[in-house]
């Protein structure tokens, strides 16, 4: 058998297309490196709530699972009541950054993550965004307390101008990641899929030169650089294909199964 190895794969974009479905080649490739006794690690910008579903269509029931671009990382195992354990949860209080980015995108809508239960919103986002049912508050409940995830969205905005007014106010004591559309996902300093993947790597044992991480979006940068073997997907920025060492189809031709034939 080859070495084994951990193969870290975001969700959307990579593994399901952009209308959330996850294609039978793809599924199929999964279950054929889980089969060659390689270790596979969903890394992605969803909540856990969002997360579970697409762990149940690939039949990953044991392992770990990385939630909210490395906030929260899951340790499954069927024997529990739920077929998880959070392992580690990292918050941050997000006042600080909500104050000023509500100055820089006044009609923005904001969403704060309650872990394992769903989102709090200050307005209804498009339908279909977020996980579970968002409960619409005022803005001061969602500085009340720390959160593990920030969402900043406007449906009228683009990618480019999020990223243009984040860069002319400067967030401190945070990261961030701009996704497709005008979307901003803030997280703790120093948390990323990265850095909750080298966890996930020690843990199992696997030698830093047999990681593979495969992904499509910002929030995949860091990810993909950790790895020995980062691939891109076709449907990628072009920042995100440079930071890669190789580039592999578009997901709705199932490029990632490409990446993952190649394991087997």
């Amino acid at each position: 058998m080859r070495t084994p190895h951990l193969v870290c794969l975001d969700i959307d974009g990579t593994t399901v297309d952009h209308d959330g479905r996850l294609h039978d080649p793809v599924r199929s490739a999964v279950r054929a490196v889980l089969d060659a006794g390689h270790h596979v690690t969903m890394a992605t910008g969803r909540g856990v709530l969002g997360t579970l579903p697409v762990l149940d269509q690939l039949g990953l029931v044991d392992g770990y699972a990385v939630c909210a671009n490395g906030a929260i990382t899951l340790r499954l195992d069927p024997a529990l009541p739920d077929g998880y354990e959070v392992l580690e949860a990292v918050t941050f209080d997000p006042a600080p950054a909500l104050r000023v980015l509500r100055e820089e995108f006044p009609s923005a809508l904001v969403a704060v993550e309650e872990l394992g239960v769903g989102f709090k919103v200050s307005a209804p986002f498009p339908d279909g965004e977020l996980d579970g049912t968002p409960q619409v508050v005022p803005f001061e409940e969602l500085m009340a307390h720390p959160v593990t995830r920030l969402t900043i969205r406007d449906p009228e905005s683009s990618s480019e101008e999020f990223l243009a007014g984040t860069e002319r106010i400067g967030l401190h004591g945070v990261e961030y990641a701009v996704g497709w559309s005008a979307w901003l996902d803030i997280t703790p300093e120093g948390v990323s899929k990265a850095a909750a993947l080298e966890v996930v790597r020690r843990r199992l044992g696997v030698e830093p030169g047999a990681t593979v991480a495969v992904g499509d979006q910002r929030n995949d940068l860091e990810m993909l650089r950790w790895a020995a073997r980062g691939v891109a997907m076709d449907n990628a920025p072009d920042e995100v294909k440079e930071a890669a060492d190789e580039v592999t189809g578009h997901v709705d031709e199932h490029g990632l199964v490409t990446v993952l034939d190649s394991l087997r």
